[in-house]
């Protein structure tokens, strides 16, 4: 209803826009009409409803060659769907690289807020992403979607893989990948993980608590029922469906630091007024991505503030899945890594790190942390300090729990008459026909 009520508004400060900007009216060349301008254009930013963006990579360099990308959908339910980026080489050792299933946060925003952390590990590494719909538009027929489906749905992307891919988990679903690879050791599956990478994850919030911990503790789960839930309304796909609206979420995050999203606004419109068109289309690209929010169903935004931000049942060794105790005391075979930011203000430092002592029977070679310094939430997953400090050290500790790494190194070693290979393992490979991996044992063949 506001986003209706708003329409007239926005087509009248549409239509002052044009009249400012065209080349005609003398008025727009003026002090006055520029600042009429931006004035205009904030404010058709500020009511905006902005629509989910896409992805857009075309590109990446694969041992130093430039290629293409395509995504492709490699597995689908009515809440998610797998999507690959497919990189078009035929360069052989390509296919020997690890795989990465990137598992984003259904936090309210959607996946493509991890757009840079694709573009960081594509070069080498075959990715993959968790793409989680917005359950404005799932119907209702579709049925529910809590925390045990989201263990659900990642226990059955890993096992697509038959063990052989790494997952990164960056932030919400620190907890319930950990819980979903617990629950396959627990369950002796075969298709474990090589390793997981959890990044800023809220594994214990007891530690260093934040003021999103403290205010769910301070709350508590009914209060979350009786205050932020809501119903879609028509004619959305989804009509009738009970969510956390992703607009609260986005509001929450906002005031936690809104003196800087104010002033980012405010050198926008400076920043408009005098023609610094880099700078406002920095802004822009921003906050297309920022402002771009999924709403949540209710019973997996309630079923997680109840285990994760107030009986603290993982690390208590209360959390169940299906009737199943989670016991990450179980986890043997995944390594696992844990990755921090100093300043984060969401997940506080040493809350992600817990990971390690709940995994207690994981050797220390298999276990890695860090703590990447002067960054918050974000800059653990994005930005300049992810690209060069934080993404080369994922990538290290990936390529040594790797198997393809161990062969790729056999094999170079035989070939320079080191030692000899007497047999190599077969080597699982995506098939695009099927979207489906499948086993291709002739990839590596040990020289005769």
């Amino acid at each position: 209803m506001t986003a209706a009520a708003m329409g007239p508004a926005r087509a009248a400060s549409d239509s002052c826009s044009l009249m400012m900007r065209n080349p005609f009216n003398p008025i727009g060349r003026t002090t006055f009409g520029k600042g009429t301008v931006a004035a205009c254009e904030l404010w058709e930013r500020t009511t905006r409803r902005y629509p989910k963006p896409e992805f857009g990579i075309r590109h990446t360099e694969v041992f130093g060659r430039k290629v293409r990308v395509e995504e492709e959908t490699v597995w689908r339910k009515p809440f998610c769907r797998l999507l690959h980026f497919r990189r078009d080489t035929l360069d052989s050792r390509a296919a020997r690289q690890p795989r990465l299933l990137i598992v984003a946060p259904m936090s309210g925003h959607f996946a493509t807020l991890l757009r840079g952390t694709v573009e960081a590990m594509l070069p080498d590494h075959d990715v993959y992403i968790t793409d989680w719909e917005d359950a404005r538009r799932v119907p209702r027929a579709a049925g529910r979607f809590d925390l045990d489906d989201y263990i659900d749905y990642v226990q059955e992307m890993i096992e697509l893989f038959r063990g052989d891919v790494h997952v990164m988990a960056v932030c919400q679903p620190s907890v319930p990948v950990l819980a979903a690879v617990a629950d396959m050791e627990a369950r002796q599956s075969p298709h474990v993980p090589r390793s997981m990478i959890l990044k800023g994850g809220p594994v214990d919030t007891r530690i260093n608590p934040t003021l999103v911990n403290d205010l769910a503790e301070k709350r508590g789960t009914a209060w979350f029922a009786r205050r932020v839930i809501s119903t879609v309304p028509w004619p959305n796909p989804g009509y009738g469906r009970p969510v956390y609206p992703g607009f609260l979420q986005l509001t929450g995050f906002m005031t936690m630091n809104l003196d800087r999203h104010i002033n980012a606004h405010r050198e926008l419109f400076f920043n408009l007024v005098k023609g610094d068109g880099d700078s406002a289309e920095k802004h822009r690209k921003f906050y297309d991505e920022y402002l771009a929010v999924m709403d949540l169903t209710a019973e997996f935004y309630l079923q997680t503030v109840d285990q994760v931000f107030v009986r603290h049942a993982l690390p208590r060794g209360e959390m169940t899945h299906r009737g199943r105790r989670i016991d990450p005391g179980l986890i043997r075979r995944t390594a696992l890594m844990t990755v921090e930011g100093e300043k984060d203000d969401i997940t506080g430092v040493g809350q992600c790190h817990a990971a390690h002592t709940l995994c207690h029977a994981l050797p220390r070679a298999k276990r890695a942390h860090w703590l990447q310094p002067g960054v918050g939430h974000f800059g653990i997953f994005n930005g300049s300090r992810f690209r060069e400090e934080v993404a080369p050290r994922v990538a290290r500790f990936i390529r040594k729990n790797d198997a393809r790494t161990s062969i790729t190194k056999r094999l170079a070693a035989a070939l320079t008459g080191r030692r000899r290979i007497h047999a190599a393992p077969p080597v699982i490979v995506p098939g695009h026909e099927q979207g489906w991996p499948e086993r291709a044992p002739a990839l590596l063949e040990p020289p005769r």
